[in-house]
């Protein structure tokens, strides 16, 4: 691992969760658009998190060994190893499904999500359906870059 972590830049098209990408549409995984990567970088992983869930790092999707790219894209399929729109491998979310799963706060209310992607040094060696703590010891000693972006979700 490098000495220091270098900062990747991280967003959404929007500030707020497109209804498509939550509960109240088709729960697509959204775009994740990626800034500053550097060469060295061999692959991705995502981290989806709400602290307005219990638990306080509520994690609503992981993902990992994810092609090197200006964006991670829309609606990659919820299941352990995908090809395609990407090629990456999904664990399990907090929810005990595999991939990704959109926001649905309570009626009345806005909870914000924390989108955090790290760069690393290599593909990981971690089966399909891990869980965050899984994925979190295996990327020590191979995290390059990190970023993160914060939405927002109301109904």
């Amino acid at each position: 691992m490098a000495d220091t972590v270098g900062k990747l830049v991280v967003k959404l098209r929007a500030a707020e969760f497109s209804i498509w990408n939550t509960c109240d549409g088709d729960n697509l995984s959204p775009e994740v658009r990626i800034e500053r990567l550097t060469p060295g970088v061999a692959s991705l992983a995502v981290f989806v998190l709400s602290p307005n869930e219990p638990g306080c790092s509520f994690t609503s999707w992981i993902a990992w060994n994810i092609e090197p790219a200006a964006s991670i894209p829309e609606g990659i399929p919820p299941q352990g190893v995908v090809t395609a729109p990407v090629n990456a491998v999904q664990g399990t979310n907090d929810y005990g499904t595999l991939g990704y799963r959109g926001p649905c706060p309570p009626p009345g209310e806005t909870h914000r999500y924390h989108i955090k992607v790290y760069g690393l040094d290599s593909m990981l060696d971690l089966a399909a359906g891990a869980t965050k703590h899984d994925l979190i010891e295996a990327m020590k000693g191979h995290v390059l870059q990190f970023g993160d972006t914060v939405a927002i979700y109301s109904r």
